[in-house]
Protein backbone atom coordinates (compact mmCIF):
# COMPACT_ATOMS: atom_id res chain seq x y z
CA UNK A 1 0.00 0.00 0.00
CA UNK A 2 1.25 3.34 -1.18
CA UNK A 3 0.43 6.43 1.17
CA UNK A 4 0.47 10.06 -0.50
CA UNK A 5 3.07 12.21 0.91
CA UNK A 6 0.45 13.89 2.97
CA UNK A 7 -0.61 10.50 4.86
CA UNK A 8 2.90 9.64 5.06
CA UNK A 9 3.26 12.53 7.14
CA UNK A 10 0.11 12.47 8.88
CA UNK A 11 0.85 9.07 10.10
CA UNK A 12 4.90 9.44 11.07
CA UNK A 13 3.43 13.15 12.87
CA UNK A 14 0.96 10.65 14.98
CA UNK A 15 3.41 7.87 15.93
CA UNK A 16 6.23 10.73 17.18
CA UNK A 17 3.33 12.81 19.29
CA UNK A 18 3.08 9.05 20.58
CA UNK A 19 6.39 8.00 21.38
CA UNK A 20 6.18 11.34 23.26
CA UNK A 21 3.54 10.40 25.46
CA UNK A 22 0.83 12.75 23.44
CA UNK A 23 2.23 15.88 25.08
CA UNK A 24 -0.13 19.22 24.04
CA UNK A 25 0.92 21.71 21.43
CA UNK A 26 3.67 20.28 19.64
CA UNK A 27 1.57 18.62 16.85
CA UNK A 28 3.28 21.58 14.64
CA UNK A 29 6.97 19.96 15.97
CA UNK A 30 5.90 16.67 15.19
CA UNK A 31 4.56 17.23 11.45
CA UNK A 32 7.57 19.23 10.76
CA UNK A 33 10.19 16.51 11.99
CA UNK A 34 7.91 14.15 9.94
CA UNK A 35 7.79 16.70 6.79
CA UNK A 36 11.87 17.04 7.19
CA UNK A 37 12.17 12.93 7.33
CA UNK A 38 9.61 12.44 4.32
CA UNK A 39 12.38 14.86 2.60
CA UNK A 40 14.92 13.16 3.47
CA UNK A 41 13.74 9.48 2.12
CA UNK A 42 12.72 10.95 -1.00
CA UNK A 43 16.46 12.25 -1.70
CA UNK A 44 17.35 8.78 -0.81
CA UNK A 45 14.72 6.85 -3.14
CA UNK A 46 16.32 4.31 -5.73
CA UNK A 47 14.47 4.05 -8.81
CA UNK A 48 11.01 2.32 -8.63
CA UNK A 49 12.70 -0.72 -11.24
CA UNK A 50 16.09 -0.58 -9.36
CA UNK A 51 18.22 0.57 -12.32
CA UNK A 52 19.74 3.60 -10.51
CA UNK A 53 21.06 1.20 -7.94
CA UNK A 54 22.41 -1.37 -10.57
CA UNK A 55 24.36 1.32 -12.57
CA UNK A 56 25.79 2.21 -9.07
CA UNK A 57 26.86 -1.15 -8.47
CA UNK A 58 28.44 -1.75 -12.14
CA UNK A 59 30.30 1.92 -12.04
CA UNK A 60 31.37 0.65 -8.39
CA UNK A 61 32.81 -2.92 -9.74
CA UNK A 62 34.62 -0.99 -12.60
CA UNK A 63 36.22 1.32 -10.29
CA UNK A 64 37.79 -1.65 -8.02
CA UNK A 65 38.77 -3.70 -11.34
CA UNK A 66 40.46 -1.00 -12.42
CA UNK A 67 42.41 -0.30 -8.54
CA UNK A 68 42.93 -4.03 -9.02
CA UNK A 69 44.52 -3.36 -12.40
CA UNK A 70 46.55 -0.30 -11.25
CA UNK A 71 47.78 -2.24 -8.36
CA UNK A 72 49.01 -5.88 -10.46
CA UNK A 73 50.79 -3.16 -12.56
CA UNK A 74 52.64 -1.76 -9.59
CA UNK A 75 53.69 -5.01 -7.71
CA UNK A 76 54.75 -6.78 -11.17
CA UNK A 77 57.19 -4.10 -11.61
CA UNK A 78 58.76 -4.63 -8.87
CA UNK A 79 61.30 -7.41 -7.18
CA UNK A 80 60.27 -9.03 -3.95
CA UNK A 81 62.02 -8.40 -1.12
CA UNK A 82 64.79 -10.99 -0.20
CA UNK A 83 64.77 -12.94 3.14
CA UNK A 84 67.99 -12.93 4.56
CA UNK A 85 68.16 -14.96 7.79
CA UNK A 86 69.06 -13.82 11.20
CA UNK A 87 71.89 -15.27 12.31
Amino acid sequence: MFLSKDDWINQRAYALWEAEGRPDGRGGEHWQQAAREYQLLERTRASADGSELIERLKAMGQMMREADRSDQTETSGKSAPSRRSAG
